[in-house]
């Protein structure tokens, strides 16, 4: 895609995050239903933006191809391929806990190329362009220089509603350095979490482009490190999880993690 493709695709998804964060503020939540277990949700909300932007993507870009939370989709070769989740938070939507998002990502060939990621309680719209940088509401922003894990905050969720394998190894080895472990229930908004001045660093124990990709893309470009499991970096890990940390702390954090994830 040119340069100005690739702007019109960020002008085009701000304004849906835009509109998606307006009908999160101000919806009513009335019917709530479940998935996989009784505490995987969906509400009608959910699936209501999901349906809208799949609207307004295949008018304006038939050619291209859309992966949902909500109701799938397949990426294909060649093809740039949008992922959405409409609501990432949705248990916290559904109890009145203010803490989702709005995070919708275009890829071509698993390369990112545009991310946004709309915060509707803080009433802040992130967004990236590869190789151009990362704003908040139009302003350009930076991952902060001088973290520490000391006295810092470092986010996770939950693998569903209990925890992964190694995340009480981690909470542990974090407590032991003077760092606390923040579980708010919204993978978009702990891996954005860096690049919007909130905390350190974020681990994720399973990458999902539809959850993670669009805040992953704006906190690299917002000078934060991202990780995959295998220590290299990566904005769209293949396989694993995700680390995302201010420069300073990334190693000793991915260390930390590695370590728990082999239980040590």
């Amino acid at each position: 895609m040119t340069p100005a493709e690739l702007v019109d695709a960020r002008d085009r998804a701000r304004e849906l995050g835009a509109w998606a964060a307006e009908q999160i503020r101000t919806s009513r939540i009335t019917e709530v239903s479940t998935k996989a277990n009784p505490a995987d949700l969906v509400t009608e909300l959910d699936q209501s933006i999901e349906r809208h932007v799949r609207e307004r993507i295949s008018a304006w870009y038939p050619d291209h191809a859309f992966v949902g939370e909500e109701y799938g989709g397949e990426s294909a070769p060649g093809r740039p391929t949008w992922y959405l989740d409409p609501v990432d938070g949705t248990t916290n939507l559904a109890n009145g806990v203010p803490w989702t998002a709005f995070s919708l990502a275009l890829a071509l060939d698993d390369v990112p190329l545009v991310g946004v990621v709309a915060d509707p309680w803080q009433n802040a719209l992130f967004d990236a362009i590869a190789g151009e940088g990362a704003r908040r509401d139009g302003a350009a922003i930076a991952v902060a220089p001088g973290g520490s894990l000391s006295g810092g905050v470092v986010g996770s969720e939950l693998a569903g509603h209990q925890a992964w394998t190694g995340m009480r190894e981690l909470a542990q080895a974090l407590t032991d350095r003077f760092c606390t472990l923040r579980v708010m229930g919204s993978g978009t908004l702990t891996l954005l979490g860096p690049a919007a001045a909130r905390g350190v660093g974020a681990v994720i124990h399973r990458f999902s482009p539809i959850d993670h990709l669009a805040a992953c893309l704006i906190a690299a470009e917002a000078g934060a490190v991202v990780l995959g499991e295998d220590g290299q970096p990566a904005v769209f890990p293949a396989t694993g999880g995700v680390l995302v940390a201010a420069p300073e702390v990334s190693e000793e954090l991915y260390d930390l993690w590695r370590a728990a994830l082999a239980g040590r």
